[in-house]
């Protein structure tokens, strides 16, 4: 079984090198979506567990969808009541839907789905892999979005999610990414404040480069850097905040042999100090037997009971071998 498990995930590492060309053309238009979901095991071999780490299980669902451009979500957002759920894809899709609940508010599901794809600075439908590959997303205090995108690295302002973007100067830095390891973990902040973090570009060994941008004149930002502190092999994916005012984060790290592992991540506000350096604390790791795919977005809302929940996205990459998988967590006190 084992030497099993390592074919599969040669393939798994080849059909992903090879995503970029899997769904084909650009989404046509805006459309309607029918989202199939299927309840997701928290615990594979422990159908009564409902804990790991600090995270408190409160549902989770595997995502079909009668779109081949259902797939790739690379970060998330979802309204403070809990209701709307938004994603983009590194396909540079959008998703926009209503999130369903059972009668003790754990997740069951989504309805009412819409998917579009983003325009370019021309107006046109973004339909290169090179310029849709879109990682990460915030929602800004006036309702518009920032996305940060990779390979041709970039942030691009959009007041809706299907209108023409406004380009936004980056940080100086921005260029020297790596192709495929940009900045995949970003977030807003109620004073317009952004705050990013890149996946791979790094100025010190053990860190990641993150940046505060404050908002300046003429839509731009002045940026500063800090240092992220990373362990071996797990590399950040996203960024939240949550309602008590620290930050959550997702890190993932993968190999053939121990597949895909995540940790959530938490730090206090008060470290995010320009030419500092963020030391978070573990939450909890998800490995098999946990839920877990690719996690890529994160989000944080208040429940009914004034709980924090933290919900987790998967990127499939289009691959026949990987899931799209929607998690929910309600952190312990």
């Amino acid at each position: 079984m084992r030497a099993i498990l390592r074919s599969l995930f040669v393939v798994c590492l080849l059909a992903t090198a090879c995503a970029g060309a899997s769904p084909g053309p650009a989404v046509a238009q805006e459309q309607a979506l029918e989202i199939r979901s299927a309840s997701q095991p928290f615990k594979i071999d422990d159908p009564s567990a409902k804990t790991v780490g600090r995270l408190v299980w409160r549902g989770g669902i595997m995502m079909t969808a009668n779109s081949r451009h259902f797939g790739g979500w690379s970060d998330l957002h979802v309204s403070p009541d809990g209701k709307t759920l938004t994603s983009i894809s590194d396909e540079g899709a959008w998703l926009t839907a209503a999130v369903e609940y059972d009668g003790e508010a754990n997740l069951i599901g989504l309805s009412n789905a819409r998917i579009g794809q983003l325009h370019g600075l021309d107006g046109q439908l973004i339909a290169s892999k090179a310029e849709a590959d879109a990682e990460a997303m915030a929602r800004q205090p006036d309702g518009s979005w920032l996305v940060a995108f990779e390979r041709d690295h970039r942030l691009w302002r959009y007041r809706t999610l299907t209108a023409t973007p406004t380009p936004v100067e980056g940080p100086a830095e921005i260029g020297r990414q790596p192709p495929n390891g940009g900045i995949e973990a970003m977030t807003a902040l109620d004073d317009g404040r952004v705050i990013m973090i890149s996946e791979e570009y790094s100025e010190r060994a053990g860190t990641v480069v993150g940046w505060i941008g404050t908002p300046s004149t003429g839509g731009r930002y002045q940026w500063r850097s800090f240092s992220y502190a990373t362990i071996p092999d797990f590399r950040p994916t996203a960024i939240t905040r949550l309602p008590d005012g620290s930050y959550a984060l997702l890190e993932r790290a993968f190999d053939m042999v121990r597949g895909v592992r995540c940790r959530v991540m938490r730090f206090d506000a008060n470290q995010l100090v320009a030419g500092g350096t963020v030391q978070a604390e573990e939450l909890a790791r998800l490995a098999s037997p946990y839920a877990v795919d690719n996690l890529e977005g994160i989000a944080a809302t208040r429940g009914p009971r004034g709980e924090t929940l933290l919900w987790l996205i998967s990127d499939d990459n289009f691959n026949p071998l990987q899931r799209n998988i929607l998690l929910l967590f309600e952190l312990a006190q």
